[in-house]
């Protein structure tokens, strides 16, 4: 199992499944000609996605980031259409490093498209049910509020089996919350209206979770963003903002997506300067 270690935080990638969505589409309005070499295709013009949650153990607290494909969520159709190859094995990661789901402490939503947000329920005798019974979820306030009322262009990403039975558990923000000193979460927009970051400072150490603003080691150019996007141009704003931050302080930026590299970090030209790649799992 991957890890990373910053600061006082240790940071460990779980196993949260895997899918092949229409890599143009991943890319926007960048030729292919250019994003193929950057991060590889098949011959249907798919790319390999990981929706691997991160587990950040800080301060005797056990955090996720983001929560997975989880499991029965899909229609064949759903399943067809969004490429889906493999299904979440969260709860198993978590048992190789004896942890109980009931011993996770926080929750931290980036935001809450499907891919992202599947891994919150699960599929019981009497419906749809919390897997992290009584753990805060935090989520921006615009996301959540998104979630329960989509518009048209973001209703197939947001399904009401995962929102509805954590009403109660949601804890939300505005421009930013600090969860624990250090970690943070900040609002950015751009891939959905409620979009969020993780930022975690410690000393001179430190991480930028841009999620799906930048969802793999590929889309370093500010200007390459997804066609998913619902506001590209703040996404790209955001970029600009983060990037360079993260490039000033030697900061690692990670990925919940990336099929080849856990985190990176960059130099002021934007070339990769040190990399964690991505090992597979021994329960893939």
């Amino acid at each position: 199992m991957d890890d990373l270690k910053i600061g006082r935080a240790k940071l460990r990638w779980l196993n949260g499944g895997m899918s092949y969505p229409d890599g143009g589409a991943m890319f926007g309005v960048v030729p292919k000609a250019l994003w193929s070499r950057k991060y590889p295709s098949n011959d249907l013009n798919q790319i390999e996605l990981r929706a691997d949650p991160i587990l950040i153990q800080i301060d005797q607290k056990n955090i996720l980031i983001d929560t997975g494909l989880g499991n029965k969520k899909f229609t064949d159709k759903q399943i067809r259409n969004f490429g889906v190859r493999e299904e979440s094995s969260l709860e198993k990661s978590l048992q190789a490093l004896n942890i109980q789901v009931e011993e996770i402490d926080f929750i931290l939503m980036t935001h809450l498209h499907y891919d992202h947000a599947n891994g919150l329920t699960q599929l019981t005798q009497s419906g749809y049910q919390s897997i992290f019974k009584n753990v805060p979820i935090y989520v921006s306030e615009i996301e959540w509020n998104e979630m329960k009322a989509p518009n048209i262009r973001s209703s197939s990403t947001y399904f009401e089996m995962n929102w509805q039975p954590v009403v109660g558990q949601i804890k939300t923000f505005d421009k930013e919350i600090e969860i624990l000193p250090g970690l943070k979460m900040i609002h950015t927009g751009g891939h959905s209206n409620g979009h969020a970051l993780v930022l975690f400072e410690d000393d001179n150490e430190g991480f930028i979770h841009m999620a799906d603003i930048m969802p793999t080691h590929a889309h370093i150019n500010s200007l390459w963003v997804l066609a998913y996007d619902d506001y590209p141009m703040t996404s790209i704003f955001e970029k600009e903002k983060w990037i360079p931050y993260g490039v000033k302080n030697n900061y690692w930026f990670t990925f919940y997506h990336d099929a080849y590299l856990r985190a990176i970090k960059i130099d002021t030209k934007g070339q990769i300067t040190k990399e964690i790649k991505r090992q597979p799992s021994r329960l893939e």
